[in-house]
């Protein structure tokens, strides 16, 4: 076996990440931030992470569990943790993999919030336009429904990436790959809108190529938008969990109900495998058991 020191083999797993899997930082993060909590444990038992056994980890996902992490983020950890010591075998660092039979908690199935067209439409006029930033925020959230992009994808969205004669914008999803996605004439006209008032921005070396920017001229963060689109819920009062993804959400759940294919919202969704959009085939089943249940007389009182 080749000898490797901890920091290293972490730097090496990293380098292994961005460069052979094409992750994102901000997926390499959450990976890193894994192997850390498992490394944090294994300091408590005075182990090294090359002399953990199954056993180990299983008691370290039992701590997990008694800090009242839930099963959807322990499932997440055991991902990450796998991937670890998948590289660390690969690499010829260890001999047996002790994650190998490391069992996942089950997990049911997750439908996220949904907001309805009118909500849509509530929290996008609810944006105040006498304010500075107002066209900008309006454009963010008629985006985002109208797109159906992944907030990431938003805020490194870039003027050259538009092609609003044809309706359409190129978005870098996961892992760097690009996609075409059409956009709708009523985002277009806000996305022009509020360029008319970027032009007053002034605009920092660099970022001259960003379509949405804050006040001091630099591209957006994540953490913003999450901002703007609670704000504009508690504007008109909607009382749901509601995140940029809710949007997302939403985007492909009333393509669905309105007779979309489902393979079509796969490729705008930039989903690789066909089951991850298969939630919004049980989004819909809700909806129309919903439907009947309300609207049928058998069903009235």
């Amino acid at each position: 076996m080749a000898a490797v020191t901890q920091d290293n083999l972490l730097r090496r797993y990293i380098a292994h990440l961005r460069l052979e899997k094409g992750m994102s930082n901000n997926t390499i993060e959450a990976y890193i931030d894994d192997i850390e909590k498992l490394l944090r444990y294994l300091d408590t038992t005075n182990l090294s992470w090359n002399e953990v056994q199954r056993d180990t980890l299983i008691n370290f996902v039992c701590t997990l569990q008694d800090v009242g992490i839930g099963a959807r983020s322990q499932a997440r950890v055991i991902s990450g943790i796998k991937s670890f010591f998948r590289f660390a075998i690969s690499e010829g660092f260890i001999e047996e993999d002790p994650s190998e039979q490391l069992e996942t908690p089950r997990l049911g199935r997750h439908l996220p919030a949904i907001l309805t067209v009118d909500e849509i439409n509530s929290m996008i006029a609810s944006i105040d336009l006498t304010q500075p930033e107002g066209q900008r925020n309006r454009a963010i959230l008629e985006v985002l429904y109208s797109c159906g992009i992944r907030v990431s994808e938003l805020v490194g969205l870039r003027l050259s990436q538009l092609y609003l004669d044809d309706e359409y914008i190129c978005v870098e999803g996961k892992g760097g790959k690009q996609r075409l996605v059409p956009i709708s004439p009523t985002a277009i006209a806000e996305i022009e809108l509020y360029l008319q008032h970027r032009g007053e921005l002034d605009i920092k070396p660099g970022e001259e190529d960003y379509l949405f920017l804050n006040r001091r001229g630099r591209h957006m963060s994540r953490v913003m938008v999450f901002y703007i689109v609670r704000n504009a819920c508690e504007q008109c009062g909607i009382k749901k969990s509601v995140s940029p993804h809710t949007l997302r959400h939403s985007f492909a759940t009333h393509l669905l109900e309105n007779g979309a294919n489902l393979r079509a919202i796969q490729n705008m969704l930039g989903h690789e495998s066909i089951t991850t959009t298969e939630i919004y085939v049980h989004l819909d089943r809700h909806f129309l058991r919903h439907e009947i249940i309300s609207h049928h007389p058998r069903n009235k009182r």
